[in-house]
């Protein structure tokens, strides 16, 4: 056989033509080359697609013997399904309000925004009714008058902090089950949201009331320690009352930062959890051991970004309220007439003010809650796995099966349906 019969083009047969007078040597077969760690390996006939779009949980959407190659974490809805950072945390509340206007905003201003407002009307009407019966009362009928005076306030007190405890505690509660459905792509309407947290309204008041009432008893116990010790005269009673309330205050504010930044995630457990409120405590003190500084950071930062809101929207009002008396009377209010229209104008200034900072305040109270709905999902993330359970239950739903709330307790979930699912 000729050497032309033999000949191949170089390269043809993995092969390179060898030196004259040296044997050929095989060479080995060529392995695709692997793609460096962190670099993005697109596969020939196949398209990267969101997370929670590819196949169930379980099964490879990969060609056979193709190396995976890296897919963002889902984000079927509000957040991407993964242990949060700080970006998330923070660009997650406001999300929640652009998202779903119709409901936080709206449930805003329905639970806290107009409740606040009649309480604040309900208060200052009141307050002037038995001031005025006080100012126009006999001689001998003012020391009735003023304990009336002072009863009166007490009970007004009392039943301001009731209503704005009790639909404080329903805004948590829809605010919790909407961000948590909206975590999942859903976007439900206020009757179904209200449908899912209705059996839930008793311990989410209860768990406000009781949380209320116990910083008040602890307030009050150290007013009554300070004023024993006032009453007791002469410099050790003085000194005694200065340190109480000196030390006794700021043991208070520690105890307070560390208290309701353990139990901040009970609104949370009770209403995704269904647990009861003794089980709801305990759970939210387990979750936030590990993570307290990181909780209680965030919690603080978010305070501070909605209070400098508020206060920009509430200082022009009350420098618009400054200027009212130079504007109606530049001179002097010294004429009854001069002095009519200060007062209506300051009246009116005032209830402007107070109608803008109850919405402000009501969507403030939104983005506090939101936040920290979204810490107690990244708190059962990092410590149990939640996100694996979440992308499971979306890939699920997109196939048309159906799992159990994915938010339930492993012990309250009902055992799900194996058929279908791979193994492994």
């Amino acid at each position: 056989m000729s050497d032309e019969q033999n000949w191949q083009a170089p390269g043809a047969s993995g092969q390179t033509p060898a030196p004259e007078g040296q044997p050929q040597q095989p060479q080995a077969p060529q392995q695709p080359q692997q793609p460096q760690y962190g670099q993005y390996a697109p596969q020939p006939g196949w398209q990267q697609q969101p997370g929670w779009q590819q196949q169930p949980y379980g099964q490879q959407p990969y060609p056979a013997g193709a190396q995976p190659a890296w897919t963002p974490p889902p984000k079927p809805g509000l957040i991407p399904l993964r242990p949060l950072t700080l970006g998330p945390l923070l660009a997650g509340p406001f999300q929640a309000l652009r998202r779903n206007p119709r409901i936080t905003v709206g449930a805003a201003l329905l639970l806290q925004g107009i409740p606040s407002i009649v309480v604040s009307v309900l208060i200052a009407g009141g307050v002037a009714l038995l001031v005025g019966r006080v100012v126009s009362g006999e001689l001998e009928d003012q020391p009735t008058l003023r304990a009336g005076l002072v009863g009166g306030t007490i009970v007004l007190a009392v039943l301001s902090l009731v209503i704005t405890t009790v639909f404080s505690a329903l805004l948590q509660g829809v605010i919790v089950a909407d961000v948590a459905r909206e975590s999942l792509g859903e976007k439900l309407t206020f009757r179904a949201l209200w449908q899912s947290i209705r059996g839930r309204i008793g311990a989410l008041i209860g768990w406000t009331m009781l949380l209320a009432l116990a910083w008040i008893v602890a307030f009050a116990l150290v007013i009554a320690v300070i004023v024993a010790l006032a009453m007791i005269g002469g410099p050790a009673g003085t000194i005694g009352a200065v340190l109480v309330g000196i030390f006794g205050g700021l043991a208070l504010i520690v105890l307070a930062f560390w208290v309701n930044t353990k139990l901040a995630m009970v609104p949370s457990v009770i209403v995704l959890e269904r647990l009861s409120l003794t089980a709801a405590v305990a759970r939210s003190w387990r979750l936030t051991t590990g993570f307290y500084w990181r909780t209680l950071g965030i919690i603080l930062l978010v305070w501070v970004i909605v209070y400098a809101i508020t206060q920009t929207v509430a200082i022009p009002f009350g420098i618009i309220g400054g200027l009212v008396g130079g504007v109606f009377a530049p001179t002097s209010a010294s004429t009854s007439d001069s002095l009519t229209q200060v007062l209506v104008a300051q009246l009116s200034v005032n209830v402007v003010s107070s109608i803008v900072t109850g919405i402000v305040g009501a969507i403030g109270s939104v983005i506090q809650t939101a936040a920290v709905s979204l810490l107690y999902l990244d708190l059962r993330m990092r410590k149990e796995g939640l996100d694996l359970e979440l992308v499971r239950f979306v890939e699920a739903r997109q196939t048309g099966q159906e799992l159990p709330d994915p938010y339930l307790p492993p012990a309250a979930q009902p055992a799900a349906p194996t058929a279908g699912w791979p193994a492994g």
